[in-house]
Parts: structure tokens; C-alpha cells; sequence
């Protein structure tokens, strides 16, 4: 992990209340896995004394580029979004655990995603796509409005869409989509609210795979404890997300 100032170089908004940022930095050099983060310093003043987290969603080592995706969710978000071309912030990364894709050997991945859970997918779809690795992706939206990147994860494999309200896709759940098609595949991997992760890793309980858990962090670097979530085979009782994971092997924790 390092800390730099990172230039901003394209901001623009992808979807209903989500923002795509790209930066340019010697950080992008870094050996970034899928699912790491970047901790970043957003506004001035005691209204953004904590750093926010976000996804790292693609990085282009040879323009030294990292791209980032966010929703406008509350003060610090909004604040972010204000920030335009050419502006620089603060930053720390790559944080946490990521998908450990040099790792793992597999012909078939599964990819699912919820909502702001999507981005760090799609830059774990390219890696896998770039070793050869058949992906299939399924992403779920509240609605057509939230849907974004569809276009880019059909290129790198078979995608599957579910929206809450049936506006785009189907009508229903990520896993309304897995039970009617009954993918075969080697490995999961997952990210979204905490509520879709649970029934997704339910219904995939026999499969091995990994998750990665969407929380506010205090820190950011393991060094209090905002972030902590049950792992009874831990010698502690418990896991630090910002720094045992975000990303977590699906058996390792347990989800509130």
C-alpha cells in the first residue's frame, strides 16, 4: 500500500446516481488484485475526517490509469463527485484482500454481483478473461435507471441481468437468475449488500467461492476495529474487513 496524490483525468456519471472517476498515478503500477480499494481523503474540514472506501473497478498499468465507480449516497460521495478534471486526491491503496485470481485454478468462473457491489467485478472479469477463463456474470439493479457497464462485461463473457421491478433483464433476484439456469462452474465470486451476499452464498453453500463485503471502515489499515466480522475458526473470533479482506472465502466468515 502506498500513499500518493492521485490525478483526476475524466469524471463523468454512468448511471442514475453513479459516478465513474479515473485517475492517473504511479500507483496503478502496483500489483492491484480485483477487490482491492482505494482509501480516499474527500473534502477538507471535520465533516470528512474519515477517508471513504471504494472499489477499484479497472486499472490500465500501461496509461497508468486506476477507474473507480461510486453512488452519490450521502456528504462524503457528493463531495467526491464535485471533484472534476485535473483536480488531485489524497490517497491510499491498494487496500485489503483481493480476489487471489493468480491462485486459483478453474475453467469456469461465476461472477455476481448487487448494485455498487458490480464494479470491482468487472475488473476481476478482465483478469479472468485475460487467462482464459470462461466467465459468466450475473448483476442485479433496482431498476433500468441503475443498470451500467452491460455493454462492457457482454464483451468479456456471458451476462446475465435481473433488475427489482423487471425494467431491464429479468424481473427478480441474482438468485432467481443462478436457480433457473444452473450454471456449472469452478469458482464463485461475489459482492453487493450484505443481504444479497447472504442468500447467494446460501445458495451456492456447497460450491466453493469467495465474497466480498460492502462496509463503512474507520481506518482503513486493520488499525481499529469499525470493521470487524465473525470468523469462528479465527483465533480472535473475528476478521477485519479493511484489512483481512474485503474479499473473504465464503465459509471463512459469518454474515450478520
Amino acid at each position: 500500500m502506498i500513499h500518493e496524490q492521485l490525478q483526476i483525468i475524466s469524471r463523468k456519471t454512468i448511471a442514475k446516481d453513479t459516478v465513474e472517476m479515473t485517475f492517473h498515478g504511479k500507483m496503478a503500477q502496483e500489483d492491484i488484485l480485483p477487490g482491492q480499494f482505494l482509501h480516499l481523503l474527500v473534502g477538507e474540514g471535520s465533516n470528512h475526517m474519515l477517508r471513504r472506501p471504494i472499489s477499484i473497478a479497472g486499472v490500465d498499468k500501461q496509461e497508468s490509469t486506476i477507474t473507480i465507480l461510486f453512488k452519490l449516497l450521502g456528504e462524503g460521495t457528493n463531495t467526491l463527485a464535485k471533484a472534476k478534471p485535473g483536480d488531485q486526491l489524497d490517497a491510499l491503496g491498494p487496500c485489503g484482500q483481493g480476489y487471489p485470481v493468480d491462485e486459483l485454478q478453474m475453467k469456469h468462473a461465476l461472477l455476481v454481483g448487487g448494485g455498487i457491489g458490480v464494479p470491482p467485478l468487472y475488473y476481476l472479469a478482465q483478469r479472468l478473461h485475460e487467462k482464459g477463463i470462461q466467465v459468466t456474470i450475473v448483476a442485479g439493479f433496482q431498476n433500468k435507471e441503475q443498470v451500467f457497464y452491460e455493454e462492457a462485461f457482454r464483451e468479456l463473457g456471458n451476462y446475465y441481468l435481473a433488475t427489482d421491478d423487471g425494467s431491464a433483464g429479468e424481473k427478480g433476484f441474482v438468485t432467481d437468475i443462478i436457480k433457473k439456469e444452473g450454471f456449472d462452474f469452478d469458482q464463485f465470486f461475489t459482492c453487493g449488500p450484505t443481504g444479497m451476499l447472504k442468500a447467494v452464498s446460501t445458495q451456492l453453500e456447497d460450491e466453493e467461492g469467495f465474497i466480498s463485503i460492502e462496509q463503512r471502515m474507520g481506518c482503513g489499515i486493520g488499525a481499529c476495529f469499525a470493521c470487524v466480522v465473525p470468523a469462528p475458526d479465527s483465533e480472535s473470533g473475528y476478521k477485519k474487513i479493511c484489512k483481512d479482506g474485503p474479499v473473504f472465502r465464503a465459509k471463512e466468515v459469518v454474515l450478520a
